[in-house]
């Protein structure tokens, strides 16, 4: 079926990443976000790695589109590269994947699958950024597993600024040396920092949000869900919604 002339390309930006598990697990996503909306053009971009970038993607579309960012936080990617891409006439911008209770429902999904049990610590590793409001964002989505799960779970970085997942592990352990340590991993696929988060000293490592399996319907829900707000707001500013 071709896409309905009428609505936005939805131009799904991710990082991008050097690792073909990584590579497969995001395109897994953007295929199922594509069956979701079989009369929308759904076109993958990349804001580092790999290519095409979402300048390249969206000069090359012929009609509106709205820029989701497959990224967990805000940050410099969306400041500069998704802001740049989405300031093109006709069109806009949706919000970053986190926070929100469907992303907590994967990784809690995730957790439940790694077989944590109710006496472990779970401690919540991320990529981490030098923008504050970034490391805001995934301080809400560690509060927001903390109630899900009961727990209090500190947050950890393997990349930018905050504190090292080896020290907050380490405080952990010294804090409960009779119970298991699971990590939560706050990333979106298999590469590097997960591989970083693997070699941590823990007991269990939950899986990235997106791996070889189907993604999550959840994650297809909040990426077709950023689209539609956006593109929703997008018609009411130029009377075509």
């Amino acid at each position: 079926m071709n896409p309905h002339p009428t609505r936005p390309a939805l131009v799904a930006t991710s990082h991008g990443t050097s690792s073909p598990a990584g590579r497969r697990a995001v395109l897994g996503l953007v295929e199922a976000v594509r069956r979701r909306l079989p009369d929308v053009d759904v076109r993958d971009a990349y804001v580092d790695v790999q290519s095409p970038t979402p300048d390249d993607v969206v000069a090359g579309l012929a009609g509106p589109a709205v820029v989701v960012p497959l990224l967990l936080a805000p940050g410099f990617h969306v400041r500069v590269d998704v802001a740049r891409a989405a300031s093109a006439p006709g069109c806009v911008a949706a919000p970053t994947l986190g926070p929100d209770d469907r992303l907590v429902g994967a990784l809690v999904r995730r957790l439940l699958e790694a077989g944590t049990q109710d006496a472990d610590v779970v401690v919540m590793a991320s990529a981490g950024s030098s923008d504050p409001v970034a490391q805001a964002c995934f301080e809400q989505v560690a509060r927001d597993l903390s109630v899900a799960i009961g727990q209090v779970v500190p947050l950890g970085y393997v990349g930018g600024t905050g504190r090292p997942l080896d020290d907050v592990v380490a405080d952990v352990r010294a804090q409960n040396a009779d119970r298991r340590v699971v990590v939560s991993s706050l990333l979106m696929a298999p590469g590097f920092f997960h591989d970083r988060v693997a070699r941590c000293d823990v007991d269990v490592v939950s899986r990235p949000l997106l791996d070889a399996d189907p993604a999550d319907p959840r994650l297809v829900d909040l990426v077709v869900d950023r689209y539609a707000t956006a593109s929703a707001a997008q018609g009411a500013l130029t009377g075509t919604g």
